[in-house]
């Protein structure tokens, strides 16, 4: 999967966000660490996502933009 991310330099190094999942959000000393602790965010994320929908039920719909 792919998604856009926020990514913001400071003078401690980057913060980075995924706009399309609130409150998952990294940050490292360099760009590429980020960019890498906000795939391991991702992952936890959908992890904690799909936890939280076990039993219910989850549909797909597609939309066109």
């Amino acid at each position: 999967m792919k998604y856009r991310i926020a990514l913001h330099k400071s003078d401690e190094g980057y913060s980075v966000s995924v706009p399309g999942l609130p409150g998952c959000w990294s940050q490292g000393v360099t760009e590429e660490e980020a960019v890498e602790n906000i795939r391991d965010a991702i992952r936890e994320y959908l992890s904690v996502v799909q936890e939280q929908l076990r039993g219910e039920d989850v549909r797909e719909v597609e939309i066109t933009v």
